[in-house]
């Protein structure tokens, strides 16, 4: 759809979570992400943020689908 926005989160109510998750990230590969405005922040260190998410929540989805 032109003009859609691609940031809506699917399930509102998992919107915190999901905050709180992109700031522990941050935290943990060494990102001085704050919580509003990051324009400071370089495109490859924003990136690198939702990169490891996504990687972070793919492990975590295969070991479910383990049984592990």
């Amino acid at each position: 759809m032109a003009g859609s926005n691609s940031n809506r989160v699917a399930v509102p109510e998992a919107k915190e979570a999901l905050d709180k998750f992109k700031m522990e990230v941050a935290d943990e590969i060494g990102v001085p992400l704050t919580q509003g405005y990051n324009g400071n922040l370089t495109s490859y260190q924003n990136g690198s943020v939702g990169g490891y998410m996504v990687k972070k929540m793919i492990e975590n989805q295969e070991k479910q689908m383990s049984g592990k």
